[in-house]
């Protein structure tokens, strides 16, 4: 049964993309055949052009629109004999059922049809535990001066709760983030690796903890 591994974090900045590229060369070593689905081809995978056609055309994107995508993702996943999935902000998709203002009841009922879909892998994720105080600064270094007001203008216009309009408020709104995220995939018995204090980290002390949790997982192919 293919792994799949769903990388997530607490906060933009956290590392995510990179611990994504180093379990990729890892990967490349072991002898089995992986995929690494980076964050921004969710407009470029063929499985996915109905979520990017939606979204550009509405500004939104329908829960039954993110399933059938994933049902494609996974069928085509089982098709090229992939072993091992790497998905960067990827599945489950809670950050954005949240901006598009669901409640915990339909991201339930969401997660519950996405296990469905999902029943022939064996979904991982790790999740980047650390302090948006501390990730955010990271990100606006590597896109720019620009990045902070853009990503929070983008979470006001997406009318979060709780509301964002400042840096701090960002903070509160992703502490909720953290918290359904991780209390969805809990409740739906997921496999769940915490990386703790990511922010502290070095991204090889990260992707070294990663690896000793996926091996045995991994090893199971």
């Amino acid at each position: 049964m293919p792994v799949l591994i769903a990388v997530w974090g607490a906060s933009p900045g956290i590392g995510k993309s990179t611990l994504c590229a180093g379990l990729a060369r890892w990967l490349a070593g072991t002898g089995l055949r992986a995929d690494h689905f980076r964050e921004e081809e969710i407009l470029t995978r063929p499985q996915y052009a109905a979520v990017a056609e939606e979204f550009q055309a509405t500004g939104t994107i329908e829960p039954a629109t993110l399933l059938a995508a994933t049902s494609r993702f996974a069928e085509s996943i089982l098709a090229r004999s992939i072993d091992v999935a790497i998905a960067d902000a990827l599945v489950p998709f809670i950050p954005s059922l949240l901006a598009m203002g669901h409640s915990d009841q339909a991201i339930d009922d969401f997660m519950s049809s996405l296990d469905k879909i999902l029943a022939l892998l064996r979904p991982v994720m790790i999740f980047l535990d650390g302090n948006p105080d501390a990730a955010l600064p990271r990100a606006a270094a590597r896109e720019g001066p620009a990045w902070l007001d853009w990503y929070i203008s983008k979470l006001a216009r997406y009318q979060v709760s709780p509301p964002v309009h400042d840096p701090a408020s960002a903070t509160g709104y992703l502490h909720r983030e953290r918290a359904v995220t991780l209390s969805a995939v809990r409740r739906h018995h997921w496999d769940l690796i915490i990386i703790d204090r990511a922010t502290s980290l070095t991204p090889d002390e990260v992707l070294h903890a990663a690896i000793q949790e996926l091996s045995p997982r991994i090893d199971q192919q």
